[in-house]
Protein backbone atom coordinates (compact mmCIF):
# COMPACT_ATOMS: atom_id res chain seq x y z
CA UNK A 1 0.00 0.00 0.00
CA UNK A 2 1.52 3.20 -1.56
CA UNK A 3 1.41 6.00 1.79
CA UNK A 4 1.82 8.88 -0.31
CA UNK A 5 -1.49 7.46 -2.78
CA UNK A 6 -3.07 6.46 0.76
CA UNK A 7 -2.40 10.16 2.29
CA UNK A 8 -3.91 12.28 -1.15
CA UNK A 9 -7.12 9.68 -1.35
CA UNK A 10 -7.59 10.24 2.18
CA UNK A 11 -7.39 13.89 1.49
CA UNK A 12 -9.20 13.98 -1.33
CA UNK A 13 -12.08 12.06 -0.04
CA UNK A 14 -12.26 14.57 3.20
CA UNK A 15 -12.42 17.31 0.99
CA UNK A 16 -15.01 15.89 -0.91
CA UNK A 17 -17.38 15.37 2.13
CA UNK A 18 -17.05 19.70 3.13
CA UNK A 19 -20.03 21.59 1.52
CA UNK A 20 -18.89 25.10 0.58
CA UNK A 21 -21.95 25.98 3.32
CA UNK A 22 -20.44 24.11 6.24
CA UNK A 23 -17.80 26.55 6.18
CA UNK A 24 -20.03 29.72 5.67
CA UNK A 25 -18.80 29.94 1.79
CA UNK A 26 -21.53 31.68 -0.08
CA UNK A 27 -22.60 29.89 -3.83
CA UNK A 28 -24.18 31.27 -6.04
CA UNK A 29 -25.41 29.03 -8.89
CA UNK A 30 -25.11 25.48 -10.03
CA UNK A 31 -21.57 26.02 -11.90
CA UNK A 32 -19.26 23.44 -9.21
CA UNK A 33 -18.02 20.15 -10.97
CA UNK A 34 -16.48 18.67 -7.85
CA UNK A 35 -18.18 17.59 -5.11
CA UNK A 36 -17.19 19.62 -1.73
CA UNK A 37 -14.52 22.00 -1.73
CA UNK A 38 -12.64 22.99 -4.69
CA UNK A 39 -8.67 22.33 -3.42
CA UNK A 40 -8.07 25.67 -3.57
CA UNK A 41 -10.90 26.58 -1.22
CA UNK A 42 -9.21 23.95 1.46
CA UNK A 43 -5.77 25.21 0.81
CA UNK A 44 -7.15 29.14 1.64
CA UNK A 45 -8.78 27.76 5.52
CA UNK A 46 -5.49 26.01 5.67
CA UNK A 47 -3.22 28.66 4.77
CA UNK A 48 -1.27 27.39 2.62
CA UNK A 49 -0.95 27.75 -1.09
CA UNK A 50 -2.95 25.72 -3.54
CA UNK A 51 -0.23 24.41 -5.68
CA UNK A 52 1.53 23.12 -2.46
CA UNK A 53 -1.97 21.65 -1.43
CA UNK A 54 -2.39 20.33 -4.84
CA UNK A 55 1.03 18.28 -4.74
CA UNK A 56 -0.09 16.91 -1.45
CA UNK A 57 -3.29 15.28 -2.10
CA UNK A 58 -1.24 13.87 -5.66
CA UNK A 59 1.01 12.58 -4.20
CA UNK A 60 3.76 14.56 -5.01
CA UNK A 61 5.05 16.12 -1.94
CA UNK A 62 6.10 14.18 1.27
CA UNK A 63 7.57 16.59 3.85
CA UNK A 64 4.35 18.20 5.28
CA UNK A 65 5.43 19.61 8.15
CA UNK A 66 3.40 18.87 11.80
CA UNK A 67 1.96 22.59 11.76
CA UNK A 68 1.04 21.97 8.06
CA UNK A 69 -0.94 18.83 8.87
CA UNK A 70 -2.23 20.37 11.77
CA UNK A 71 -3.54 23.39 9.82
CA UNK A 72 -5.42 20.62 7.06
CA UNK A 73 -6.66 18.87 9.67
CA UNK A 74 -8.56 21.73 11.27
CA UNK A 75 -9.74 22.79 7.73
CA UNK A 76 -10.94 19.23 6.74
CA UNK A 77 -12.48 18.95 10.41
CA UNK A 78 -10.70 16.06 11.56
CA UNK A 79 -11.97 14.18 14.54
CA UNK A 80 -8.71 12.64 16.59
CA UNK A 81 -8.35 9.66 15.33
CA UNK A 82 -8.76 10.96 11.70
CA UNK A 83 -5.98 13.27 12.34
CA UNK A 84 -3.51 10.26 14.11
CA UNK A 85 -4.47 9.00 10.65
CA UNK A 86 -3.50 11.78 8.68
CA UNK A 87 -0.24 12.16 11.00
CA UNK A 88 0.14 7.91 10.45
CA UNK A 89 0.13 8.51 6.80
CA UNK A 90 2.45 11.70 6.16
CA UNK A 91 5.04 10.12 8.42
CA UNK A 92 5.22 7.18 6.58
CA UNK A 93 5.77 8.64 3.29
CA UNK A 94 8.51 10.56 4.62
CA UNK A 95 10.03 7.10 4.48
CA UNK A 96 11.24 4.50 2.09
CA UNK A 97 9.73 0.89 2.92
CA UNK A 98 12.64 -1.71 4.62
CA UNK A 99 10.86 -4.46 3.12
CA UNK A 100 10.73 -6.24 5.99
CA UNK A 101 7.96 -8.35 6.97
CA UNK A 102 6.25 -8.05 10.59
CA UNK A 103 6.99 -10.59 12.17
CA UNK A 104 4.17 -13.22 12.83
CA UNK A 105 1.56 -12.56 15.69
CA UNK A 106 0.51 -14.36 18.85
CA UNK A 107 -1.21 -13.93 21.84
CA UNK A 108 1.32 -13.32 24.82
CA UNK A 109 1.12 -15.25 28.15
CA UNK A 110 -0.34 -11.96 29.97
CA UNK A 111 -2.98 -11.42 27.59
CA UNK A 112 -4.19 -15.29 27.75
CA UNK A 113 -4.15 -15.26 31.64
CA UNK A 114 -6.15 -12.11 31.30
CA UNK A 115 -9.00 -14.09 28.74
CA UNK A 116 -8.71 -16.66 31.66
CA UNK A 117 -9.94 -14.28 34.22
CA UNK A 118 -12.52 -12.88 32.42
CA UNK A 119 -14.34 -16.62 31.57
CA UNK A 120 -17.91 -15.37 32.45
CA UNK A 121 -16.62 -12.78 29.61
CA UNK A 122 -16.93 -12.86 26.40
CA UNK A 123 -13.77 -11.52 25.49
CA UNK A 124 -11.00 -12.08 22.26
CA UNK A 125 -7.78 -11.12 20.89
CA UNK A 126 -7.29 -9.52 17.68
CA UNK A 127 -4.02 -9.03 15.50
CA UNK A 128 -3.41 -5.80 13.57
CA UNK A 129 -5.94 -6.76 10.46
CA UNK A 130 -8.70 -8.47 12.21
CA UNK A 131 -7.20 -12.07 13.10
CA UNK A 132 -8.00 -13.87 15.96
CA UNK A 133 -5.16 -14.75 18.20
CA UNK A 134 -7.01 -16.10 21.05
CA UNK A 135 -10.49 -16.06 22.33
CA UNK A 136 -12.02 -18.04 25.82
CA UNK A 137 -15.02 -19.90 25.40
CA UNK A 138 -17.31 -17.46 26.13
CA UNK A 139 -16.18 -15.07 23.44
CA UNK A 140 -15.84 -18.15 21.07
CA UNK A 141 -20.05 -18.72 21.75
CA UNK A 142 -20.93 -15.20 20.91
CA UNK A 143 -18.71 -14.18 17.86
CA UNK A 144 -18.31 -17.40 16.21
CA UNK A 145 -19.98 -20.61 18.00
CA UNK A 146 -20.52 -22.16 14.31
CA UNK A 147 -16.83 -22.22 13.58
CA UNK A 148 -13.57 -24.10 15.07
CA UNK A 149 -12.79 -23.26 18.68
CA UNK A 150 -9.38 -24.08 17.83
CA UNK A 151 -8.86 -22.22 15.13
CA UNK A 152 -6.79 -19.30 16.90
CA UNK A 153 -4.22 -21.81 17.36
CA UNK A 154 -3.09 -22.69 14.36
CA UNK A 155 -1.38 -19.78 12.26
CA UNK A 156 -2.35 -19.41 8.18
CA UNK A 157 -5.62 -20.87 9.30
CA UNK A 158 -7.12 -18.18 12.12
CA UNK A 159 -10.55 -17.16 11.87
CA UNK A 160 -10.25 -13.46 10.58
CA UNK A 161 -13.10 -10.88 12.34
CA UNK A 162 -13.24 -8.82 8.78
CA UNK A 163 -13.79 -11.65 6.50
CA UNK A 164 -16.89 -13.05 9.18
CA UNK A 165 -18.55 -9.78 9.17
CA UNK A 166 -18.74 -9.31 5.01
CA UNK A 167 -18.46 -13.13 3.69
CA UNK A 168 -20.23 -15.56 6.99
CA UNK A 169 -24.11 -15.25 6.80
CA UNK A 170 -23.82 -16.52 10.30
CA UNK A 171 -21.71 -13.00 11.47
CA UNK A 172 -23.83 -10.80 9.41
CA UNK A 173 -27.20 -12.10 11.35
CA UNK A 174 -25.74 -11.65 14.39
CA UNK A 175 -25.88 -7.88 14.37
CA UNK A 176 -28.92 -6.11 13.83
CA UNK A 177 -27.53 -2.64 12.37
CA UNK A 178 -24.66 -4.84 10.37
CA UNK A 179 -24.00 -1.48 8.41
CA UNK A 180 -22.77 -0.06 11.86
CA UNK A 181 -20.42 -3.17 12.74
CA UNK A 182 -18.98 -3.34 8.83
CA UNK A 183 -18.02 0.51 9.03
CA UNK A 184 -16.40 -0.27 12.00
CA UNK A 185 -14.70 -3.00 11.17
CA UNK A 186 -13.61 -1.09 7.96
CA UNK A 187 -12.25 2.12 9.45
CA UNK A 188 -10.29 -0.17 11.75
CA UNK A 189 -8.92 -1.72 9.18
CA UNK A 190 -8.02 1.84 7.63
CA UNK A 191 -6.15 2.77 10.82
CA UNK A 192 -4.31 -0.87 10.47
CA UNK A 193 -3.01 0.18 7.09
CA UNK A 194 -1.82 3.74 7.81
CA UNK A 195 0.55 2.21 10.56
CA UNK A 196 1.46 -1.01 8.42
CA UNK A 197 1.76 -0.35 4.86
CA UNK A 198 4.20 -3.12 4.01
CA UNK A 199 2.18 -5.98 5.60
CA UNK A 200 1.26 -8.29 2.90
CA UNK A 201 -1.25 -10.49 4.92
CA UNK A 202 -3.01 -6.94 5.16
CA UNK A 203 -2.93 -5.90 1.68
CA UNK A 204 -3.82 -9.57 0.41
CA UNK A 205 -7.14 -9.30 2.96
CA UNK A 206 -8.52 -5.84 1.92
CA UNK A 207 -7.90 -7.12 -2.20
CA UNK A 208 -9.76 -9.84 -0.99
CA UNK A 209 -12.40 -8.58 0.57
CA UNK A 210 -12.91 -6.04 -2.02
CA UNK A 211 -13.32 -8.41 -4.73
CA UNK A 212 -15.87 -10.78 -3.16
CA UNK A 213 -17.80 -8.00 -1.27
CA UNK A 214 -19.30 -4.51 -2.98
CA UNK A 215 -19.90 -3.42 0.49
CA UNK A 216 -16.65 -3.75 1.71
CA UNK A 217 -15.16 -2.11 -1.53
CA UNK A 218 -17.85 0.64 -1.08
CA UNK A 219 -16.53 1.07 2.32
CA UNK A 220 -12.82 0.91 1.91
CA UNK A 221 -13.17 3.86 -0.60
CA UNK A 222 -14.32 5.84 1.16
CA UNK A 223 -11.58 6.48 3.95
CA UNK A 224 -13.25 6.29 6.98
CA UNK A 225 -11.42 5.67 10.02
CA UNK A 226 -12.45 4.27 13.14
CA UNK A 227 -13.46 6.78 15.46
CA UNK A 228 -13.85 5.10 18.94
CA UNK A 229 -12.80 1.87 20.84
CA UNK A 230 -16.70 1.26 22.40
CA UNK A 231 -19.35 0.88 20.78
CA UNK A 232 -23.21 -0.40 21.55
CA UNK A 233 -24.47 -3.06 19.43
CA UNK A 234 -28.19 -4.86 18.95
CA UNK A 235 -26.76 -8.49 18.86
CA UNK A 236 -29.60 -11.39 17.96
CA UNK A 237 -27.87 -14.97 19.18
CA UNK A 238 -29.20 -17.97 17.80
CA UNK A 239 -29.17 -19.85 21.11
CA UNK A 240 -30.01 -16.73 23.27
CA UNK A 241 -32.12 -14.25 21.25
CA UNK A 242 -31.87 -10.79 21.41
CA UNK A 243 -28.92 -8.33 23.38
CA UNK A 244 -27.36 -4.99 23.75
CA UNK A 245 -24.03 -5.61 23.97
CA UNK A 246 -21.30 -3.08 24.55
CA UNK A 247 -17.97 -4.04 23.08
CA UNK A 248 -14.49 -2.23 23.77
CA UNK A 249 -11.37 -2.41 22.51
CA UNK A 250 -8.47 -2.14 24.47
CA UNK A 251 -4.58 -2.13 22.77
CA UNK A 252 -2.17 -3.82 24.29
CA UNK A 253 1.91 -2.95 23.96
CA UNK A 254 1.91 -5.20 20.74
CA UNK A 255 -0.74 -3.45 18.81
CA UNK A 256 -3.18 -6.14 19.46
CA UNK A 257 -6.73 -5.47 20.79
CA UNK A 258 -8.64 -7.38 23.54
CA UNK A 259 -12.54 -6.76 22.70
CA UNK A 260 -14.79 -7.49 25.64
CA UNK A 261 -18.38 -7.52 25.05
CA UNK A 262 -20.36 -6.95 28.21
CA UNK A 263 -24.26 -6.33 29.36
CA UNK A 264 -26.15 -3.62 31.42
CA UNK A 265 -26.71 -5.62 35.09
CA UNK A 266 -29.99 -6.13 35.99
CA UNK A 267 -30.83 -5.82 32.17
CA UNK A 268 -32.77 -8.80 30.42
CA UNK A 269 -29.80 -8.92 28.01
CA UNK A 270 -27.45 -9.62 30.95
CA UNK A 271 -29.66 -13.02 31.49
CA UNK A 272 -29.58 -13.75 27.95
CA UNK A 273 -25.40 -13.53 27.95
CA UNK A 274 -25.35 -15.44 31.41
CA UNK A 275 -27.17 -18.25 29.80
CA UNK A 276 -24.88 -18.31 26.37
CA UNK A 277 -21.76 -18.18 28.64
CA UNK A 278 -23.25 -20.90 30.86
CA UNK A 279 -23.91 -23.25 27.57
CA UNK A 280 -21.12 -22.25 26.34
CA UNK A 281 -19.03 -23.45 29.89
CA UNK A 282 -20.63 -27.23 29.75
CA UNK A 283 -20.89 -27.84 26.13
CA UNK A 284 -17.78 -29.66 24.90
CA UNK A 285 -15.55 -27.74 22.17
CA UNK A 286 -15.69 -28.32 18.65
CA UNK A 287 -12.46 -29.82 16.62
CA UNK A 288 -14.39 -28.80 13.13
CA UNK A 289 -15.49 -26.10 11.49
CA UNK A 290 -19.24 -26.47 10.55
CA UNK A 291 -20.62 -23.22 8.60
CA UNK A 292 -23.87 -24.09 6.82
CA UNK A 293 -23.85 -23.18 3.56
CA UNK A 294 -27.07 -22.44 2.95
CA UNK A 295 -26.46 -19.68 5.15
CA UNK A 296 -23.18 -18.23 4.30
CA UNK A 297 -22.70 -15.54 2.35
CA UNK A 298 -22.03 -16.49 -1.48
CA UNK A 299 -18.77 -15.60 -3.53
CA UNK A 300 -19.00 -14.82 -7.02
CA UNK A 301 -17.35 -17.18 -9.62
Amino acid sequence: MDRRRQLGEFLQTRRAQLRPEDIGLRVFGDQRRVPGLRREELALLAGVSASYYSRLEQGLSSNASPQVLGAIAQALRLNDAERRHLHALADGAKTQPTGRRPAPEKAGPAVRQLLDTLADVPALVLGRHSDVLAWNRAGHALFAGHVDTGGPNRPGQRPNMARLVFLDGHTRELYEDWQAKARAVVGTLRLASGRFPNDPALAALVGELSVHSAEFAGLWADHRVKAGDTALYQMRHSLVGAMTVTQQALRTEQDQHVVIATTEAGSPSRAAMTLLVHTAATSPDRSEPAIEESRAVPLPE
